[in-house]
């Protein structure tokens, strides 16, 4: 038999070990950053996949691989919460989503540079506003005895709080923000010899968003909006401070399954319910990638 094996001379090998060293440098640079990642979300993943599937006997102490914690997750209760996160996030990133696009529309035709530099730091430290202060903060303002709702009367009218409505007034504080953030760059995109051919052509104003800007803008809006979705359905600490049990959502029961507040033993179905909630930030992320690389075609 005869070998197949070429081997390189002269200055195709010198040129090969300088691409394999970079190489090698490039995945000795990289390595601290994946053990990092596998450390700190690879192992609270299988941890929460492995006890999501299991079930411990309380007489016995012995553990087993079953599906009745999913199966709990899906019934009751928790799917009363699963469903009541969605509809408060799908509800909260629908408003946001129209408000923060008008908003981020009025930015970015603004003459003032200081507006669009005031209102783009604004929305960067609003966006991360949340949890704890941010409930002190409606609470002051708009609870039972908050300021504005015993100058204004609110309670008079009906005004509640700690609702359904009220969480999502006070999820709006860091959702538009967030959209602001997120649409501007694609209003930026919109070249301004699109609206001067649709002007050319007899289109008037509502013409052009209609038929040019929205159709442009439509990755990039559906982006957001998963996006804010996203954040909505993932956020805890502001709605647990704020309404505690009364408005029913997944992250609430996770705690309180854990802690025991309701019943012992049901630290499994919090973890089923927890991949519920990563399989729902999946979709979400699924859907999110292709829109913005599909709005990165049309405004680059």
């Amino acid at each position: 038999m005869t070998s197949s094996t070429t081997t390189l001379t002269g200055p195709a090998a010198a040129a090969a070990v300088p691409v394999r060293r970079h190489r090698s440098a490039g995945w000795i640079a990289v390595a601290p950053l994946l053990a990092f990642v596998a450390l700190s979300f690879g192992a609270p993943a299988l941890a929460m996949l492995g006890g999501a599937f299991t079930a411990r006997d309380p007489a016995t102490g012995a553990t087993s691989y079953t599906t009745a914690n999913f199966a709990a997750s899906l019934h009751g209760a928790y799917l009363t919460a699963l469903l009541g996160s969605v509809k408060l996030s799908a509800v909260s990133a629908g408003i946001a989503a129209v408000l923060g696009l008008l908003l981020a529309q009025a930015v970015v035709t603004s003459r003032f540079r200081a507006l669009r530099e005031a209102v783009l730091t604004a929305s960067g430290v609003l966006a991360n506003f949340g949890g704890v202060p941010l409930a002190f903060a409606f609470v002051a303002t708009l609870g039972n005895s908050g300021v504005l709702t015993r100058q204004l009367g609110l309670a008079r009218h009906g005004w509640d709080l700690y609702s359904f409505w009220g969480l999502t007034l006070t999820y709006l504080y860091f959702l538009i923000p967030l959209m602001v953030l997120t649409v501007t760059p694609a209003l930026d995109g919109l070249r301004s010899q699109w609206r001067e051919a649709a002007q050319n052509n007899g289109a008037t104003g509502a013409q052009y968003w209609r038929h040019v800007a929205l159709p442009v803008l439509a990755p990039s809006l559906l982006g957001g909006l998963v996006l804010l979705f996203g954040s909505a359905f993932a956020a805890y600490a502001t709605a647990a401070a704020m309404v505690g049990s009364s408005v029913p959502l997944v992250t609430l029961q996770i705690a309180d399954a854990i802690s025991g507040n309701v019943l012992l033993g049901q630290e499994n179905v919090a973890l089923a319910l927890s991949l519920d909630m990563v399989a729902v930030a999946c979709l979400v992320m699924a859907v999110y990638l292709p829109l913005q690389r599909r709005s990165a075609r049309w405004l680059d």
